[in-house]
């Protein structure tokens, strides 16, 4: 019993440490953003208080709101958008049995063992012969980055909505077409309803991927009316590289609608991915 107390409390201690080396970043984050420049060196004098002032410094001198409006919109948008799409070729996955089902699972599970930093040279390629051929505009413009959103980041999310699906009994939607519901009916009317916590996990999943890709965002955009929050603050390092504080509110600020969807939707998240998993 004592060899059991004892391998307990180092469990837990040994969690308690990983989660303050986790908090360090971000606790550190959040202090640097209410402090002087100068109080973050070696040699700085502590300041009377903290400076709230550097978050209002931070959307006066520097245009955040364009960056941050950015995000959401772009980040919103693939998120409707690959739920949407997720959530139909899922359910088609799990219910329906077609020629080439399998070829098209394997291709959706191919897709995520590329990196997907070698799509660019074929995807620059193609925004500009879209735009070159059909006068369509993909390159630095927010319909682009949301058309790429949703192309790398639909097929984590059908096998995640896969799993829901598979879990729920055909004998409902069989109940609900006998009622009078088309199988669409049933789709929207019965299944949906019963996954929503895949939908909201899904969506949780993807706005957060979106929210944080910086790889994309930079090479695709040059113009501060399209670019996003990860691309701002990679300006900044350039821009106002001796207001570190700056630079440290607008990451606090950044992360901000990271925790609220995250814990918003942590319990769905989790159930979806372990759902995923282990779903046939």
């Amino acid at each position: 019993m004592k060899s059991k107390w004892l391998g307990a409390r180092a469990l837990d201690a040994l969690t308690w440490a990983v989660v303050a080396l986790m908090l360090a970043p971000i606790i550190w984050l959040l202090w640097s953003s209410l402090h002087l420049p100068a109080e973050l060196a070696l040699d700085g004098e502590p300041s009377e208080g903290l400076r709230w002032r550097n978050y209002v410094d931070l959307w006066l001198q520097v245009d955040f709101f364009n960056y941050f409006a950015n995000s959401l919109l772009v980040c919103g948008a693939a998120t409707l958008v690959s739920t949407a799409f997720a959530a139909c070729a899922a359910y088609a996955l799990a219910r329906f049995r077609f020629r080439g089902e399998k070829a098209v699972s394997m291709s959706i599970t191919a897709t995520q063992v590329v990196p997907g930093m070698l799509f660019f040279l074929p995807l620059y390629m193609l925004y500009r012969h879209i735009g070159d051929e059909w006068g369509v505009a993909m390159l630095d413009t927010r319909h682009g980055l949301v058309f790429l959103y949703v192309a790398l980041f639909t097929p984590a999310s059908i096998w995640i909505m896969r799993g829901f699906f598979v879990s729920v009994p055909r004998e409902l939607e069989e109940a609900a077409i006998l009622d009078g519901c088309s199988r669409l009916g049933a789709f929207v009317r019965v299944v949906l309803p019963l996954c929503a916590p895949g939908l909201i996990a899904t969506a949780t999943f993807v706005f957060l991927l979106a929210w944080d890709e910086l790889f994309f965002a930079w090479v695709l955009t040059s113009s501060p009316e399209v670019q996003t929050i990860p691309v701002g603050i990679r300006l900044f390092i350039n821009q106002f590289q001796h207001r570190v504080d700056l630079m440290m509110a607008a990451g606090a600020v950044a992360t901000l609608p990271v925790l609220v969807v995250f814990f918003a939707g942590q319990r769905y998240f989790i159930k979806g991915l372990a759902a995923g998993a282990v779903k046939g």
